[in-house]
């Protein structure tokens, strides 16, 4: 295990040295229940393998989760009560609310009334500087591959 991993309770979870009520497993992710839900039934999509976030983590991998993460969401939805919509949430980074330092998926089932918002003030962006951030993400797509 890197140093990066010790210490991190996904790992553990995935490694079965930490209790976690878990919904679904294979060799490349653990998927459970989170312990501080948004509302109930609120699921992380874990990899085994310890990643940080998103430039941690291999195309295979990442591909895996989602695709995970998108049968959590059906499963969800025809679980009794079934919800009526899903957040997928994905927190890249200190910055973007990520509070566990292993990159993971939140599948978040919702319910009318729940209470939980994500509120925004998003000002309409010119489009000379919207072209500018277009180009500069291709420039960055052309500059990974």
């Amino acid at each position: 295990m890197t140093s990066a991993a010790q210490g991190c309770v996904f790992c553990a979870i995935a490694a079965r040295q930490a209790e976690a009520s878990v919904v679904h497993e294979d060799e490349t992710v653990v998927v459970f229940m989170d312990l501080n839900p948004v509302t109930p039934g609120h699921l992380l999509v874990v990899p085994r393998k310890h990643a940080v976030g998103l430039e941690d983590l291999d195309r295979a991998t990442s591909a895996h989760v989602w695709s995970v993460g998108h049968d959590m969401a059906r499963a969800l939805r025809r679980a009794r009560p079934g919800c009526e919509g899903i957040n997928i949430l994905l927190c890249d980074g200190e910055v973007a609310f990520q509070t566990v330092f292993h990159f993971h998926l939140h599948v978040i089932p919702r319910y009318a009334g729940d209470g939980w918002t994500l509120k925004a003030e998003a000002p309409e962006r010119e489009r000379s500087l919207l072209d500018s951030d277009a180009q500069a993400i291709r420039d960055a797509i052309t500059s990974t591959d």
